[in-house]
């Protein structure tokens, strides 16, 4: 609480005024401890100065008694004033201590699937960068621009031939920045790192099409793995992502009169639902229909082992 210092007087002997400082609320008495609301300045002014030197005088030293009044007011309440910012200061000396890479992993362990599997491979690039620890109190534009350039001309984990694509790179680049959002928004960053790093640019791709000649060959191909090879080849048939296609339920699918079959799904989250229609050999490749709200491909999992077959 805020202690209010007021200067008073008080008339004592020989016509003097004894000046005093009264505290609301009471303060610990510096000798005793106890609380006490006053304090004697040892000042006195005169009370009827008759002279131009008393008045002087007396001007001199109630100027001296305010200032003493000034320097108590500053000093019982610097600790109220600046008690909170020492407090948020130490905090933030606290959470900079804490490990970054850790905080990154548990925001990695909140994904699913090939979402998961990617955080991961974004981790694993900056624990190879960063030497495996990190404290939030060194994360700064200058590190976060250098592991940008290091994922742009470090060698792929998968293969030491070649490097890691420019696409890749940006997605890694993302899971990083995600991070960074997240950390300014749960207070550990006191700056958004997130806002003032440019992201990695993607490359323009070139989409690959099958021939049919190229598909039938594929349908002949035998495969390890009957549910990837479903889904690669409904992949085929449809143009869907494998994304789009892990998270397909059976409430999606519709029969339109006589027109077909067709599929109800958002391609990305800002743009509209989409209706497409799809061939009677893919919806044969979905099998027997199941409960509205369950997927269509269960079980279907991002790995590098299923890429495996898939390449084969």
């Amino acid at each position: 609480m805020k202690v209010s210092v007021s200067l008073r007087q008080k008339l004592i002997s020989k016509g003097r005024n004894s000046l005093y400082l009264d505290f609301y609320p009471p303060i610990p008495h510096p000798e005793t401890g106890k609380p006490t609301r006053r304090e004697f300045l040892k000042l006195y002014l005169i009370e009827k100065p008759k002279t131009p030197f008393d008045r002087q005088k007396n001007k001199e030293i109630f100027e001296l008694a305010q200032q003493i009044q000034h320097k108590r007011t500053t000093s019982l309440n610097k600790p109220e004033i600046y008690s909170e910012y020492e407090k948020e200061k130490l905090r933030y000396k606290e959470l900079g201590e804490q490990d970054f890479i850790d905080y990154f992993k548990s925001i990695a362990e909140k994904r699913t699937g090939s979402n998961y599997s990617s955080w991961i491979s974004a981790i694993n690039y900056f624990e190879t960068f960063t030497g495996g620890s990190l404290k939030f109190a060194d994360v700064n534009e200058m590190l976060l621009n250098e592991f940008k350039e290091y994922l742009l001309s470090t060698q792929s984990k998968r293969s030491k031939k070649t490097k890691l694509s420019q696409n890749t790179a940006s997605s890694y680049f993302n899971k990083l920045k995600a991070t960074l959002k997240q950390a300014f928004k749960d207070g550990i960053l006191r700056t958004d790192l997130n806002h003032r790093i440019e992201p990695i640019k993607e490359a323009e791709t070139r989409r690959e099409f099958l021939t049919l000649e190229e598909l039938n060959s594929l349908v002949k191909t035998p495969c390890n793995d009957p549910l990837l090879k479903r889904a690669a080849l409904f992949s085929a048939l449809t143009g869907l992502r494998f994304s789009d296609i892990q998270k397909l339920i059976w409430e999606e699918l519709s029969y339109v009169n006589n027109q077909g079959f067709y599929i109800r799904y958002q391609q990305k989250k800002t743009d509209s639902i989409e209706s497409l229609p799809i061939s009677e050999q893919a919806y044969k490749l979905l099998g027997d229909p199941g409960k509205p709200e369950e997927k269509v491909f269960k079980e279907l999992r991002y790995s590098a082992y299923k890429n495996k077959h898939l390449y084969q």
